[in-house]
C-alpha cells in the first residue's frame, strides 16, 4: 500500500497543502476578535460576481445623509491565501473606517490561492471596481442599490492592506490616472498599508530582523509559494513592482499615492524601496514609517493610538486628494 500524503504546506493550521497537491481549510475564524456592531454603521452583503460567486460588503453610517459622501475601497490582508470580509478584525476595521472617515466602504472578496493562484486576486479586484462602475452608470436611481443613492463617485479611493496593498498597487496601475476605464466612477488616490511585495534579493530589514511578534521571513515565502503560478519566482511582476521582469512605471501615469509602513517590519525596506522609486519617476507619493511597529499594526489594533493617527492621515489624504 502506499503512504498518506504528507503535508508540505501549512498556514497557521488554517490551509494545508499535501504531497498529492490536496487542500484542506479550517472553517474556523482565526482570531477571536468580539465582532463589533453598533447603532452608528449599518452593513449588508452583496453579490458583485455572480460568475465566481464572490460577494462583498457595503457599509454605511447610520446617522448621516449619504449624498455626497466619498467611497473607500477596503481590500483585506491574508497573503492572497486566507481572510474575508466576514473576519472580525477585517469587519471591526471597516466599521471604523465608515465612522472615522465618514465614507461608505466596501470591502470585497477574492478567490483565494492555492486554488486559484494569482492573477485570480487582481482580476477579482478589477471586478470589484467595475461593479461599482455599473452602479455609477445606472441612470435610474432605482436601478441602483438604495445605500448608493447620492454618494460621490467621482471620489473613490482605494485602500489595501498587506496583500490588499499589493492588489492596490497593481489596481493603479491598472486603471491609471483619472481611472477612465472606470467612468462616471473615478478613482482620486490610493492607500498602502505595508503592501505585500517580495523580491529575489533580500533587503536589510529582511535580512537583519527576520522574525517579527508573529510573522517571520520564511511564513511569507511560504505565502508567496502557494499563490503565485507554479514554476514563477520572487521576481514575478505580481511580487515584485520593481523587478527585472516588471514593466517600466515610468510612463505610466499614476494617482496619488500613499504608503505606510511599520518601523520594525520585515517588510519596512522593500515598501520604502517601492515609495522611493516612485518618487523617483515623479510620482505624487507620500510614504510614512510608524517607528516601533510590526505588520498588521493598524488592521489589528484599530483603536489603538497609533491607529487614530493612521486615520488621520487616511482622512488628509482623502481631503487633499478630492479636487
Amino acid at each position: 500500500m502506499g503512504s498518506l500524503p504528507n503535508v508540505v504546506e501549512d498556514c497557521f493550521g488554517l490551509l494545508k497543502l499535501y504531497s498529492d497537491g490536496s487542500i484542506s481549510r479550517n472553517p474556523d475564524v482565526p482570531c477571536a476578535t468580539p465582532l463589533l456592531n453598533d447603532d452608528s454603521v449599518l452593513y449588508k452583503d452583496l453579490l458583485f460576481d455572480s460568475k465566481q460567486g464572490l460577494r462583498l460588503r457595503l457599509y454605511k453610517p447610520s446617522f448621516t445623509s449619504v449624498t455626497n459622501l466619498p467611497i473607500l475601497f477596503y481590500f483585506h490582508g491574508g497573503g492572497f491565501c486566507l481572510g474575508s470580509f466576514t473576519f472580525p478584525h477585517f469587519h471591526n476595521l471597516c466599521v471604523r473606517l465608515t465612522t472615522m472617515l465618514n465614507a461608505i466602504v466596501i470591502t470585497p472578496d477574492h478567490r483565494l490561492a492555492p486554488e486559484h493562484r494569482l492573477p485570480a486576486a487582481f482580476d477579482d479586484a478589477c471586478m470589484a471596481l467595475k461593479w461599482l462602475q455599473g452602479q455609477a452608470m445606472h441612470a435610474n436611481v432605482e436601478d441602483m442599490d438604495p445605500w448608493l443613492t447620492g454618494v460621490d463617485f467621482d471620489r473613490v479611493f482605494v485602500l489595501g492592506d498587506s496583500s490588499g496593498g499589493n492588489l492596490a498597487h497593481h489596481l493603479a496601475v491598472r486603471f491609471k490616472a483619472g481611472s477612465m476605464e472606470l467612468a462616471p466612477a473615478r478613482v482620486r488616490g490610493y492607500v498602502m498599508l505595508s503592501p505585500f511585495f517580495g523580491g529575489s534579493v533580500r533587503t536589510k530589514s529582511e535580512q537583519d530582523h527576520p522574525c517579527e511578534a508573529f510573522w517571520n521571513l520564511e511564513m511569507y515565502d511560504r505565502f508567496w509559494r502557494l499563490s503565485i503560478p507554479v514554476g514563477s519566482s520572487l521576481d514575478d511582476p505580481m511580487v515584485n513592482p520593481f523587478g527585472p521582469y516588471s514593466q517600466s512605471l515610468a510612463e505610466v501615469p499614476l494617482d496619488p499615492i500613499l504608503v505606510v509602513v511599520g518601523g520594525d517590519e520585515i517588510l519596512r525596506d522593500r515598501v520604502e524601496d517601492y515609495a522611493t522609486k516612485l518618487r523617483q519617476l515623479g510620482k505624487k507619493v507620500e510614504f510614512v514609517e510608524f517607528e516601533g511597529q510590526q505588520h498588521g499594526f493598524f488592521t489589528d489594533h484599530p483603536f489603538s493610538q497609533v491607529a487614530e493617527k493612521v486615520m488621520q492621515l487616511i482622512r488628509n489624504f482623502i481631503s487633499e486628494n478630492s479636487n
